[in-house]
């Protein structure tokens, strides 16, 4: 059976499809009631130091004082353009890396041929994990499901898995792993027939410090003004919805060897589809991996 994707006006750009992730703006689900569990828009602010420049530049001061005021602007700008464009380079080397088990590839350890199989050790396991926002499915697994290292054995059972509730638009969830570590990785995990093994979030971190942090901000809240940076969006849909079911392994890793010293990670989840109430993802596993 064919299953209906979400229009765009619902899903914005940057989860229409896995290569866009890393070009694309848009808010997030923006389409879909705040009230049930949905994130807020994440909109991206674009720093035109560029057309900044050439403001100062075409400007013809009266004085010798004018000029030196406007040089000093000038390389303030200057110098704050280049801190953000850093910044905005280390972002973009996170890697996502996305796995995908069909057929008779299909096995209990959730073995792939990239992402790591689940761990029971990882610095996630003895976390503290909570819904901040929206309600689990009265089938699922209590949301510690997705640090207890138990995985499902085969493609559907319910009590071995974590999800949100049917004809949800998602939920947020808060993983406080106790203490601030030096990240390695972030994996996760979900197995599904169908609608269900696909992984649609956002994932964002902290390390708790800054003085307007909020732990656990409702969906309502950018996380961005309470003290959270993006990790990334990761969505492992693939463009014939009839071929998403079976396992899915995600990791998400910086080229660089750390995703940085986090001790807070804030899971965005969204659904699959909308051409039922189920689409709504089975997350098997969460990993969080520590740096050696």
């Amino acid at each position: 059976m064919s299953l209906t994707r979400l229009s765009n006006s619902a899903f914005p750009s940057d989860v229409q499809k896995v290569f866009d992730l890393p070009h694309q703006d848009g808010d997030f689900l923006r389409a879909l009631p705040t009230n049930r569990g949905i994130a807020p828009p994440v909109i991206k602010t674009i720093f035109w130091w560029g057309k900044a420049a050439t403001a100062h530049q075409v400007v013809k001061p009266r004085s010798v004082r004018c000029k030196t005021i406007l040089a000093s602007l000038f390389r303030l700008s200057f110098t704050i353009a280049i801190l953000l464009i850093a910044a905005n380079i280390g972002f973009a080397q996170t890697k996502i890396t996305i796995d995908h088990n069909t057929g008779t590839a299909i096995n209990p350890e959730f073995k792939f041929k990239s992402v790591p199989s689940p761990s029971r050790d990882d610095a996630a396991t003895k976390a503290r994990v909570l819904m901040v926002d929206g309600e689990a499915d009265g089938n699922s697994a209590g949301v510690e499901a997705l640090i207890d290292g138990v995985l499902p054995t085969s493609d559907d059972q319910p009590r071995r898995n974590f999800f949100i509730t049917a004809g949800s638009g998602g939920a947020r969830l808060l993983i406080d792993l106790g203490r601030v570590i030096e990240v390695a990785q972030i994996n996760s995990y979900s197995w599904h027939p169908n609608s269900r093994a696909p992984q649609v979030y956002r994932v964002w971190a902290s390390d708790g410090s800054d003085s307007k942090f909020i732990a656990d901000p409702k969906a309502i809240v950018d996380p961005r003004t309470v003290g959270w940076r993006v990790l990334g969006t990761v969505d492992t849909r693939s463009e014939d919805a009839d071929k998403d079911g079976g396992q899915f392994g995600v990791s998400i890793t910086d080229p660089r060897g750390s995703l940085g010293r986090i001790r807070y990670l804030l899971f965005d989840v969204y659904v699959t589809e909308v051409a039922d109430n189920f689409g709504n993802t089975f997350y098997s596993e969460i990993d969080v991996v520590a740096k050696k």
